[in-house]
């Protein structure tokens, strides 16, 4: 819930992207008695700098709202006041540096009100403590759906080959030094030629990367000449943007598929996200089964 919150507050306050023009008059859809403005679609399409493809989508997630919020009224659910007011307190500390006039500049500036916004994130509350209690904490993953997953998803599971590479790394003002440095490594070590001239991030450590993901660290160009180098191999000088590298692979590890055992969290995290999807809609329909709704 703490997510999907975070998410929403960027982009109701931090986000003021404009939006092609749409008619906004009128009616988008009524859940029960309420009605849903087109007016209130292209306010939350604003806030989140959508496009405006996109108003469909934005107007259905609207329609969800008002049905759980309508839930929870009809359950009696409410959320105490100094709970939204410790939430208010949390965005101010979090994207305004403690200062509440930024919050309300901001609000301003999306030409929102205070009121507003603090209505709008009592209801967010409501709807995030709604899904916890009926679909969220009811989430299971059985061992069955489990072992099921992991056959069915192998590639998930797996982890990617990693490498140790030792770096040294001239600037351009230093490329007349590529020789001079080829020569010493002939009779000094890696470690203590990249101390003295390399200006890698890792120069201190002997120009050591130990057990990376290459494709995680490296550009392409890097990438694709430490995946034909032999290991212990040294490789040519490698010139990049006026920046020399040159590489020696050290080690290096295959892609694996991790065992059942070692991957059990990931596992149980995506079956329970997977089943968590199933509950909340067919939620969703059993409320829309129950309730009036008319799209315009």
């Amino acid at each position: 819930m703490e997510h999907r919150f975070s998410l929403w507050v960027a982009a109701c306050v931090l986000c003021a992207a404009p939006l092609a023009a749409v008619e906004v008059d009128g009616l988008a859809a009524t859940v029960g008695g309420v009605s849903i403005l087109r007016s209130d679609v292209i306010a939350a399409m604003h806030r989140a700098g959508a496009a405006p493809s996109e108003y469909e989508s934005y107007r259905n997630r609207l329609v969800d709202r008002q049905l759980i919020l309508a839930a929870a009224a009809a359950a009696k659910v409410t959320m105490q006041e100094w709970v939204v007011d410790n939430r208010v307190k949390e965005i101010v500390d979090r994207f305004f540096q403690g200062d509440r006039n930024k919050l309300i500049a901001s609000l301003a500036e999306n030409r929102t009100t205070y009121a507003d916004f603090r209505r709008r994130t009592k209801d967010d509350l409501i709807v995030g403590a709604m899904r916890w209690n009926v679909v969220d904490k009811m989430v299971t993953a059985t061992p069955a759906e489990m072992r099921a997953e992991y056959e069915a998803h192998p590639d998930r599971y797996g982890e990617p080959g990693t490498v140790d590479v030792s770096v040294i790394l001239l600037k351009p003002e230093q490329a007349a030094l590529k020789s001079a440095v080829s020569d010493e490594l002939k009779t000094n070590s890696f470690a203590d030629v990249a101390l003295k001239w390399s200006a890698d991030s890792h120069a201190a450590q002997g120009g050591a990367w130990t057990n990376v993901v290459p494709a995680a660290v490296f550009k392409p160009a890097i990438c694709g000449e430490l995946a034909k180098m032999p290991v212990g191999t040294l490789s040519k000088w490698v010139d990049l943007d006026g920046w020399s590298f040159l590489l020696r692979k050290d080690a290096e590890r295959p892609a694996r598929k991790r065992t059942f055992a070692e991957a059990y969290a990931d596992i149980e995290r995506h079956v329970k996200e997977s089943n968590g999807k199933k509950a909340y809609a067919a939620w969703l329909e059993r409320l829309k089964a129950d309730t009036y709704i008319r799209i315009y």
